[in-house]
């Protein structure tokens, strides 16, 4: 199905975002990384800047620069006005206020777009979406997923937030999920089950607290990790 430009909502955040949302050490920068759901983020043009890659899948990447930018500013007053009209759902410990975060976003689209064209000349940005990747099998050390998975609970059910872990899990050794809240700023109904059926199947989940929290409540990322050699599940 063509994604529709008029569904989506493009906030991206920063390589400093990345780096706390994600528990993100000097080492992992090194390894082998893909970032699902990146949007207009600043996160792979700040790995470009030090050397270093990863790769950022995205269904809006079919589009030009200019498409996205233009998209961008017909939804980020609507987004501030969101923000501002529900004060109780936010905490302003990293972004200071509204007025900031709007300012932070919009200097991450800035840097997004400076880096967009050459990076998707060299394979750094690439089209395409969860529940199936185009990708081999371990060709990626961490797979990371920003503000898609869990956040849009009521929208993508249960069996799409199985299928799509198990997909990073089978391009990635390991995967991890940021932030474990829906839109409402309530726990995903979808953490327990999901994290009851991975550990069945062998693999090690961890809940961890990060240094980053704009939705009240909202600083834990899961961790994923195959840790039982001998165990062997199959869900193509």
């Amino acid at each position: 199905m063509a994604l529709k430009l008029e569904n989506v909502v493009p906030f991206g955040r920063s390589f400093d975002e990345y780096r706390r949302m994600f528990n993100l050490t000097d080492g992992d920068l090194d390894r082998r990384i893909i970032s699902v759901g990146d949007g207009p983020a600043a996160f792979n043009a700040g790995m470009k800047a030090l050397g270093k890659r990863v790769v950022s899948v995205d269904p809006l990447y079919v589009f030009p620069v200019d498409v996205i930018e233009k998209r961008f500013y017909e939804v980020v007053e609507g987004i501030i006005e969101q923000v501002i009209a529900t004060p109780d759902d936010w905490t302003w410990t990293y972004h200071k206020s509204p007025e900031q975060l709007k300012k932070n976003r919009t200097a991450a689209l800035e840097i997004f777009a400076a880096d967009y064209e050459e990076g998707k000349k060299e394979g750094r940005y690439a089209p395409g979406e969860l529940p199936r990747l185009d990708f081999k099998d371990g060709e990626f050390d961490i797979a990371l997923c920003s503000h898609l998975l869990f956040l849009y609970s009521e929208r993508l059910d249960y069996e799409f937030h199985r299928a799509s872990v198990y997909e990073m899990l089978r391009i990635a050794e390991e995967v991890r999920i940021f932030p474990l809240l829906d839109l409402s700023g309530a726990p995903s109904p979808y953490v327990e089950p999901l994290t009851e059926q991975l550990r069945a199947d062998g693999y090690d989940v961890e809940i961890r607290r990060v240094d980053y929290e704009i939705q009240r409540g909202g600083n834990e990322m899961m961790r994923v990790e195959f840790v039982a050699s001998d165990f062997i599940a199959d869900y193509s």
